[in-house]
């Protein structure tokens, strides 16, 4: 259930409702509603990429997001797999960035339930865990920059997102390439950087 970044049909409506010049006149409010949809997704976006940059600094592999209810951001959370240890000390690889964000609304004093009426954008295409997780609560809708070519569970290894044989949960609504370039630079950044401290 992936929608491109300008799709602007969902503002127009059924064009047979209209006769001509309404829907002349419709138009210049269609690309206004748009523009602002858009601006306010590339404002939530600058605040994942934000948090993606925070992991790179911390030596994670930078992927971040925000969920945002009522637009203000209620939770941020970076990859923070190599951080966490549990109680054996082993590394704790299931702390993804969408993951450490949940957690964190939770332990504020949120109720799961908040999650239907939020919005979440994360850097990189959930991997399946996350994408399963993020059905499960039901968040409202779901954008993200890159794909996740080795473990996306969006549509580029699995669609947990919308795939009844996964969940009987109803679909995620994802909106995919918003700040892709900028998600796939860090990405970069962070290989490059792991490949020339392993060559010392």
């Amino acid at each position: 259930m992936a929608d491109s970044p300008f799709d602007a049909a969902q503002f127009l409506g059924p064009e047979s409702a209209q006769c001509p010049d309404e829907a002349a006149n419709s138009l210049p409010a269609a690309r206004s509603a748009l523009d602002e949809q858009q601006t306010r997704i590339a404002r939530w976006m600058r605040e994942a990429l934000a948090c993606a940059e925070d992991a790179y600094e911390h030596a994670e592999v930078p992927v971040g997001c925000v969920i945002v209810h009522e637009e203000q951001i209620i939770g941020r959370g970076r990859n923070e797999t190599n951080a966490m240890l549990d109680a054996s000390g082993r590394l704790r690889a299931t702390r993804h960035a969408e993951l450490v964000a949940i957690d964190r609304i939770l332990a504020s004093g949120y109720a799961a339930s908040v999650f239907r009426d939020c919005d979440l954008y994360v850097t990189v295409e959930p991997c399946v865990m996350c994408a399963s997780a993020l059905r499960q609560l039901r968040f409202r809708n779901v954008y993200f920059g890159c794909r996740n070519d080795r473990f996306g569970g969006c549509g580029s290894v699995l669609s947990i997102h919308d795939n009844l044989a996964y969940s009987a949960d109803p679909p995620l609504r994802i909106h995919e390439g918003y700040a892709r370039e900028e998600a796939v630079l860090w990405l970069r950044r962070f290989y490059l950087r792991e490949n020339d401290s392993g060559e010392r």
